[in-house]
């Protein structure tokens, strides 16, 4: 055996724990989807550290909610720059000196640039409420109701070039009731977003979920193109919700 088995400065050694993978949140308004992700860091399940929130808009309420967790809360106000590519120029800057591992949109409601997303590309993902590639863009839930819809939800995607059609990672049903409102329907799927976005930041931190030349993976294998889905019934039961007719 070793002369140096019984030697102090190794028996005394700890190793350094691994440094937490960092992630940036953009947001332009209330930031639930934001509190979300702050609520599972709090409880150890997000696999991560949020090391900064950033807005464009200075009056957005989830520069509250992140300045009350402690964590740095920056402003960028848009109107301040001539044009979007400048704007995402300087966002870009402000990004990249908190050195993320993932970058995540959090009701961000600005369209990015080309250069943008190309700059993190891979490491970028955003919430959307409807079940891509149904109804992209906006006012999703109204359009979901005018269509009569059995099954509206939301989804978890790799943000690339074109407006809300990245990569799907996962999604969350719900089911639609025949005296739905749109803002009962709202309600809904929000809840669902709070479920499922803590989720897929933790799988695409541990490195479960990845970008590839074709689309994402999860643990190696391709995902469809709806991602990993969630039904109703397992979103219902994770909420909560009362499954009675």
């Amino acid at each position: 055996m070793s002369d140096y088995a019984n030697d102090d400065t190794l028996n005394d050694f700890t190793p350094e724990a691994a440094e937490a993978r960092r992630v940036v949140v953009l947001i332009s308004g209330n930031g639930s989807n934001l509190q979300a992700l702050i609520d599972a860091q709090g409880h150890d399940e997000l696999g991560g550290e949020i090391v900064a929130v950033v807005s464009n808009e200075p009056e957005a309420y989830g520069l509250t909610r992140a300045r009350e967790a402690g964590i740095d809360a920056v402003v960028l106000p848009h109107r301040e720059y001539e044009n979007r590519d400048a704007y995402d120029g300087a966002l870009i800057k402000v990004i990249e000196r908190h050195e993320p591992d993932l970058v995540v949109l959090a009701g961000f409601m600005r369209i990015l640039t080309p250069r943008f997303v190309q700059r993190f590309l891979g490491r970028l993902i955003n919430i959307h409420p409807s079940l891509l590639p149904a109804y992209q863009g906006l006012d999703t839930h109204a359009r979901a109701l005018a269509d009569g819809v059995a099954e509206h939800g939301c989804s978890v995607h790799f943000v690339t070039e074109e407006l809300d059609g990245g990569p799907v990672l996962l999604q969350a049903v719900v089911e639609v009731a025949e005296d739905e409102t749109e803002e009962s329907l709202k309600q809904k799927v929000h809840a669902r977003e709070h479920l499922i976005y803590p989720i897929a930041v933790k799988w695409c931190l541990e490195g479960r979920l990845r970008f590839s030349g074709e689309g994402a993976t999860f643990d190696g294998t391709p995902l469809p193109p709806q991602g990993l889905r969630m039904s109703h019934a397992d979103a219902a039961e994770e909420l909560d919700e009362n499954l009675e007719p």
